[in-house]
């Protein structure tokens, strides 16, 4: 009675019934334009926008993550309507709908900037415009090529400023007409036949300031795909500073104006010949000391400065001889005269103890059989004597002892 294969299926899950009301409302309601008036709007220290929008019957939530408001080029406020760019999904946590929005502008500006906005959304969704794939200026370029009208404003700035900053480089002009009806046909002719000269390291795309009708051809999609199927690296230079189109989002770089474009470029080369100056002033500095090494070594073994050197030091040795010479002479009068003056004083202690200088005061020195006598205990009766006087000797004998 209870086959399995009959049986009914399990219940389902929140989480399920969630995912499959997500899917249904993503596959049904696609990328689209919605309108409303804002009748609140909160932006958190997040960076995200949440705004809700309203019509006369319903409301509905839309969220702006923090990458797309950052975009944003007007604050929206509480009772403005605007018109917003995104798609209705499901946020699972809170489990209800809300509408993801990547643009938003105000309502009411016109079919052309509702264009504007739908292309570069379809193209950003495409990737054109991810950061990933712009490539960087080549540092040392050698030909820059310029596609911008002949007799305009953008291409005598360019000319002017990379021949005074970078007078090494060789700029090639690509003509194009920049405004009106034929101009993006032009303008991407331009672009490819740089690209087929070859040679090319840097392309400036662009063009003086205008009227947004005048702008407008740098927001054509097939310029646009153009400068992304460029094989050389695009400086887009479109208008001033204050001016955005799409071909600024797609180039490589984006320059605020041709100058500006041009300074870049130049500020590239001259990487390079600022790193050829510091490799010439490192080459004469090693060849200066090279230089100056060599002479002090041909200085050295010239004959004539080492005979010069020779007789130098044979002089200065002659000068310590003599120098030795003399002090040792000093040093021999020196001991001389303090052997004189010990003799001096030698001579004069010996005379002090000398028995016979005391003969030239009046005394007799006295001497028995070659000794001097010292004390009548030495002498007997009729010892013969031998007195000396100062002045000669006589002798005597000994009659009497007295004690």
């Amino acid at each position: 009675m209870g086959g399995g294969s009959d049986s009914p299926p399990g219940p389902l899950s929140v989480s399920d019934i969630t995912a499959r009301i997500k899917g249904a409302l993503e596959e049904s309601l696609p990328y689209c334009w919605v309108m409303g008036e804002v009748s609140d709007v909160t932006r958190p220290g997040s960076g995200h926008c949440y705004i809700t929008l309203t019509d006369r019957n319903s409301q509905l939530s839309c969220v702006m993550f923090r990458f797309y408001a950052q975009q944003l080029r007007f604050i929206p406020e509480v009772g403005t309507q605007i018109l917003a760019y995104g798609n209705v999904s499901v946020y699972e946590r809170g489990g209800r709908y809300q509408f993801y929005a990547v643009r938003m502008r105000p309502a009411g500006v016109g079919d052309k900037a509702l264009a504007f906005e739908q292309l570069r959304a379809r193209l950003e969704e495409e990737g054109l415009f991810d950061v990933a794939r712009k490539r960087a200026l080549p540092r040392h370029p050698q030909r820059v090529g310029v596609v911008t009208s002949p007799t305009g404003a953008a291409i005598r700035d360019i000319v002017q400023i990379l021949s005074r900053r970078a007078p090494g480089l060789q700029i090639i002009l690509s003509p194009a007409q920049v405004q009106g009806d034929g101009a993006p046909a032009s303008i991407c002719a331009a672009i490819q036949r740089l690209n087929r000269f070859g040679g090319i390291d840097i392309l400036i795309v662009g063009r003086g300031g205008g009227s947004p009708e005048d702008l407008w051809p740098f927001n054509d999609e097939a310029v646009v795909r153009t400068i992304f199927s460029s094989g050389i690296p695009v400086v887009s230079a479109v208008g001033h500073e204050v001016d955005r189109s799409i071909a600024d989002d797609v180039a490589d770089v984006r320059a605020p104006t041709p100058s500006a474009a041009a300074e870049l470029v130049a500020q590239e080369a001259q990487v390079l010949q600022q790193h050829v100056a510091q490799l010439r002033q490192r080459l004469i500095r090693g060849i200066d000391r090279l230089l100056d090494h060599w002479q002090r070594e041909l200085t050295y073994l010239d004959p004539l400065r080492r005979l010069e050197r020779l007789r130098d030091r044979a002089d200065q040795q002659e000068q310590r001889l003599d120098e030795a010479r003399s002090a040792l002479v000093d040093a021999a009068d020196d001991a001389l005269m303090r052997h004189r003056q010990r003799l001096s004083m030698g001579a004069v202690r010996l005379a002090g103890v000398n028995p016979l200088s005391s003969l030239a005061r009046g005394f007799t020195y006295c001497e028995h059989e070659g000794r001097p006598v010292t004390s009548i205990e030495h002498l007997g009766q009729g010892d013969q004597l031998r007195l000396r006087f100062k002045d000669g000797a006589a002798s005597a004998r000994v009659e009497e002892i007295e004690r």
